[in-house]
C-alpha cells in the first residue's frame, strides 16, 4: 500500500472516532426519544457548545475527505506516488488531527491555519497527479 493510502485509510478512521466523539455527547444530550426517532422536527433541546463544535469538526473532516480521497486515488492510480506526495498526505492527516481539538478549544485563528494546511496539502497532491 502506497503512503498516500494508508494515510487516507487513517483518515478514514479518524472520521469514525470523530463521528464517535460528537455521537455519544449528542446522544446523551438530546435523549434516545429524538436521536431514536426519524428526526422529522427539530429537537427540543439544543446541543452543548462543544458538542455542537464537534459536530461541526466531523462534517468539515467530511467535505475535506472527499477531495483528499480524489487526490489519493488520483496519485496513486496515475503512479505519481513520491516522497513530496507522501509527505502531503501524513500532513493532511495530521492536520486533520489537530483539527479536531483546535475546533472543540475554539482556537482562533490557529484552527483556521490548521484548516488551510490541510487544504493546501490536497491541493499539492492533485497538482502533484496532474504534472
Amino acid at each position: 500500500m502506497t503512503p498516500e493510502l494508508t494515510a487516507l485509510v487513517l483518515a478514514a478512521l479518524l472520521q469514525m472516532v470523530q463521528f464517535a466523539l460528537f455521537a455519544i455527547p449528542a446522544n446523551r444530550e438530546l435523549g434516545p426519544g429524538y436521536t431514536m426517532s426519524p428526526r422529522d422536527r427539530e429537537p427540543s433541546r439544543g446541543l452543548s457548545t462543544g458538542t455542537s463544535r464537534l459536530q461541526r469538526a466531523m462534517n468539515n473532516h467530511f467535505e475535506g475527505l472527499i477531495l483528499f480521497s480524489i487526490a489519493v486515488f488520483a496519485v496513486t492510480l496515475g503512479d505519481a506516488s513520491n516522497t513530496l506526495t507522501a509527505l502531503a498526505a501524513w500532513t493532511y492527516l495530521g492536520a486533520r488531527i489537530l483539527y479536531v481539538p483546535a475546533y472543540y478549544l475554539g482556537w482562533r485563528p490557529g484552527r483556521s491555519f490548521i484548516w488551510m494546511i490541510g487544504f493546501l496539502a490536497t491541493a499539492l497532491l492533485l497538482l502533484a497527479a496532474l504534472f
